[in-house]
C-alpha cells in the first residue's frame, strides 16, 4: 500500500515539475514501466527471468538465503524500487534447484538455498551482467532518494503554508489533494464526476 501511494506521488511530482518529456529514457522507465538499457526493468515487476536468476545467484554467492531473504534484500538494495513477488522468487529458485545451479536444505517448512559449483562457474560467465544489474540498483535507489528527499520538503512546505490557515482548513486541503492523488489514473466516466464534484464545490466557496 505504502509503495503504490509512493509511486502515485511520484508520478504527481515528476509530472508537475519536471514534465513528461523531462524524463529522459531512465525517467520513461519510471512513468511507463519500460525498461532500461534494453534490458533492465521499470516499476520493479519486469525483470526478465535470466537476469532475476542472475540476481539471485549474486545474492546466494554471498551466503545462503530462504526464499524471503532474498526477496527482502532485492527491495533493500534497490530502496524499494525492486519488489519481486513470492511468485517470481520461488520459481527462479526452483529452477536454479533443477539446473543443480543451487542446493537447497529443509529445515521444517522453511528451504535454505544455497549456490552450487555449477552455480557459481554460470556467475563467474554472466559476471558483468549481474554487477550491472545491481549498479542500476543503486542508480535507482539513489534517484528515488533524491526524489523522496524533494517530495518531503515539498510535503514540508506545504504544511507551513497550512498554518496561515486554521486547522480545518488545512486538513480539509490536505484530504482533497490526497483524494485526487487516489484517482490518479481512473476512469474518464470517474474523472467527470470528480470534476463536477470539484466544480459544485468551487461554487460554493465563491458564492459569499
Amino acid at each position: 500500500m505504502h509503495h503504490h501511494f509512493f509511486q502515485q506521488r511520484f508520478h504527481q511530482f515528476m509530472v508537475r515539475h519536471h514534465g513528461h518529456q523531462g524524463f529522459g529514457h531512465f525517467g520513461r522507465g519510471f512513468m511507463d514501466g519500460g525498461g532500461m538499457g534494453g534490458r533492465g526493468f521499470g516499476m520493479g515487476r519486469k525483470l526478465a527471468s535470466p537476469d532475476l536468476q542472475l540476481l539471485v545467484l549474486k545474492l546466494l554467492e554471498e551466503k545462503p538465503r530462504h526464499g524471503y531473504e532474498v526477496i527482502k534484500e532485492l527491495e533493500e538494495r534497490s530502496k524499494g524500487f525492486y519488489v519481486p513477488s513470492p511468485g517470481m522468487v520461488y520459481p527462479a529458485l526452483t529452477y536454479l534447484e533443477e539446473l543443480e545451479h543451487a542446493t537447497v536444505e529443509a529445515a521444517g517448512t522453511r528451504k535454505l538455498y544455497s549456490i552450487t559449483a555449477a552455480g557459481q562457474a554460470y556467475l563467474e560467465s554472466n559476471r558483468g551482467r549481474a554487477d550491472e544489474l545491481f549498479k542500476q540498483f543503486e542508480r535507482v535507489g539513489e534517484r528515488m532518494e533524491r526524489v523522496r528527499r524533494a517530495m518531503d520538503s515539498e510535503q514540508a512546505g506545504e504544511e507551513s503554508e497550512g498554518r496561515f490557515g486554521s486547522k480545518e482548513l488545512h486538513r480539509a486541503r490536505r484530504d482533497l489533494k490526497q483524494a485526487l492523488i487516489e484517482k490518479i489514473g481512473s476512469s474518464k466516466e470517474e474523472q467527470q464526476r470528480i470534476a463536477l464534484i470539484l466544480q459544485r464545490a468551487a461554487a460554493e466557496i465563491a458564492d459569499k
